[in-house]
């Protein structure tokens, strides 16, 4: 029998894979409910999602699961969310008027030209989220739009952050592919901004109460409220572990262990205990926790948005969810809405121990504060708590992790899995990713290292559909250039000195309109024997912003082109040099 702790994304898969090979096995949880961080909890009728889990994936065996599982209980929601900043609502993803509308002019230039000095002048080295960020959007947006709410939710500062979180929740997100979203219909989707996703009908509880079911049915028991409390092994190999419930305990003996815990208490309930290096390793592992309080609205429509990003400082609330429209059936009464407030915090801190009617009357001041809703108008609510939410990815996580990594690797007969199992920032699809290789690795014999998943490229599988072998060859070619040689970007190129351009024209006629005269920018109207309806005017300033958009934007893409043909000659030409240099030598050795 194979014995599993948690019953999350990750450990259920694991028992579903399982099942489906005919072998037994039996899941221990904690919680009286399955599904983790990705359960659904309900209060008088009303069900929110734990963070909001979109239903989205690359990976087709995760997609043959969800559909097997519930079929036609899917929905295909729209996603809509936005940024909350300084009193206004922004679109995300970005769009170009309501961005230029919300920022201003002035702040707009001002982001832009931040963009094109970090082009130019990047961090050398990429370590913290701060210098990943900045050399991709530029450190004024940096400080606009993600370093408030980053250290909202992390609680430390963005420059003790990993650059690690940030290659994993936006990687391929640049302030270039957004641009490029928002003027053009790109061929290839940016996974970051998918727009669509799938979404059980009452929550991703619905799913893993479903899987709960089918385990049950096949070769498999899931047994809630069960605390596995120690870990007893022998050298080697996992013998048994001791599991309380209600009071009493039993030792469970198994033939494998499967394990999602959290891998420092994992380690630190192990018996007999690990080096002292190891246990002082698991100790400085960190995780964020969060609570989400949920709020009943006395209003049928609040706002669009599936959820909103609260990036103003003077609130504590991090995001808002708005359940109603993730499903129309996570709420009794369609003539009410209820929404989920996620606070960021660490178990023990004053947030985490405000009492429920505490929480709920910071809820509802927050909420009037922002302007969802009006205080009077929220009649209910309850409060969720749930601990070891995020691994924190602090500026030593990776050494202590590897100490640990290297200590488990010596159980012939044990493997960790999911988000908490591997301490690494994993979607609901990755962590069943690797319930499903822990599975197949005990049964069929594979070598699927865990560790690795939602890391390495055969597990993203984010190569998109067209022109795949191109791609790769291509990719390759950079790849190896790039060790050097730095390439300019085309489009970036093209998109940063047209907008540079355009702001800097628009702003110059807008000027000379606004100070006046007898003869209003007689200089600068001359640009009209070259621009056709050009005049110091405010109609003048948006055509002349038009022109010098695309006269810089082509003026850009050409010099980008022609800096990397000539750039691709000097290093061919010196490849044939070098090569012709190592044919010689080798007819001199016959």
């Amino acid at each position: 029998m194979v014995v599993i702790i948690g019953a999350g994304p990750a450990g259920l898969t694991a028992a579903y894979e399982l099942g489906k090979l005919d072998c037994e096995s039996v899941v221990f949880e904690t919680q009286s409910a399955v599904g983790g961080l990705a359960r659904t909890e309900s209060y008088k009728g009303y069900h929110f999602d734990l963070g909001g889990h979109r239903f989205f994936t690359k990976a087709k065996a995760v997609t043959a699961i969800w559909h097997e599982i519930l079929g036609h209980d899917f929905l295909r929601r729209p996603r809509l969310s936005r940024i909350y900043y300084r009193g206004k609502f922004f679109y995300y993803p970005l769009k170009p008027l309501n961005t230029l509308l919300q920022l201003g002019l002035l702040e707009s230039t001002l982001v832009m030209l931040s963009y094109i000095k970090w082009q130019l002048f990047p961090y050398r080295c990429e370590d913290t989220f701060e210098e990943w960020v900045t050399n991709r959007f530029g450190k004024r947006l940096f400080q606009t739009f993600f370093k408030t709410y980053t250290e909202k939710v992390w609680g430390i500062p963005c420059s003790e952050l990993k650059a690690e979180w940030a290659a994993q929740r936006i990687k391929d997100l640049s302030l270039k592919s957004i641009l490029v979203s928002m003027f053009f219909k790109p061929k290839n989707k940016i996974k970051t901004l998918i727009e669509e996703f799938e979404y059980p009908r009452r929550g991703p509880g619905m799913l893993w109460n479903a899987v709960k079911d089918a385990i049950e049915k096949d070769h498999g028991m899931v047994k809630l409220n069960h605390d596995v409390r120690r870990i007893n092994h022998n050298g080697d190999h996992v013998e048994n572990v001791l599991v309380r419930c209600n009071g009493e305990e039993r030792v469970i003996a198994g033939s494998h262990f499967i394990s999602s815990m959290p891998v420092s208490e994992f380690v630190r309930r192990l018996n007999p205990p690990p080096p002292s290096d190891v246990l002082e390793a698991a100790g400085r592992l960190s995780y964020r926790d969060f609570l989400t309080v949920c709020l009943i609205v006395n209003r049928e429509d609040i706002f669009p948005d599936n959820w909103i990003y609260i990036h103003d400082p003077s609130v504590k609330v991090g995001r808002v969810q708005n359940f109603k429209n993730w499903s129309p059936e996570m709420v009794p009464d369609s003539s009410k809405t209820s929404l989920g407030l996620e606070y960021f915090c660490n178990e023990g801190d004053e947030i985490w121990n405000m009492s429920d009617a505490e929480l709920l009357d910071l809820g509802r001041r927050e909420i009037d504060r922002i302007g969802l809703a009006r205080y009077e108008d929220v009649e209910d609510g309850c409060v969720v708590r749930v601990s070891h939410s995020y691994p924190i990815y602090d500026s030593d996580y990776r050494a202590q992790l590897s100490i640990i990594r290297d200590y488990l690797k010596r159980f012939e007969n044990f493997q960790t899995i999911g988000r908490n199992g591997l301490h690494r920032y994993n979607n609901q699809d990755h962590a069943m990713l690797t319930g499903m290789f822990a599975a197949r690795n005990l049964l069929l014999g594979t070598k699927h290292d865990l560790w690795s998943v939602n890391e390495e490229q055969e597990y993203h599988e984010e190569i998109y559909s067209e022109d795949m072998d191109e791609q790769k060859v291509v990719g390759m070619v950079q790849t190896a250039m790039g060790e050097g040689f730095g390439k300019l970007d085309r489009l970036g190129s093209g998109l940063s000195l047209g907008i540079t351009a355009g702001f800097v024209l628009f702003v110059a006629t807008l000027w000379l309109v606004v100070k006046g005269g007898e003869i209003i920018g007689p200089t600068l109207a001359l640009l009209g024997q070259f621009i056709p309806g050009y005049t110091v005017s405010p109609l003048g300033s948006l055509i002349g912003l038009c022109y010098a958009f695309a006269a810089g934007f082509i003026g850009g893409y050409l010099f980008a082109l022609v800096r990397n043909a000539v750039l691709f000659l000097w290093v061919a030409m010196m490849r044939k040099r070098a090569e012709r240099k190592v044919l010689g030598k080798f007819l001199q050795y016959l």
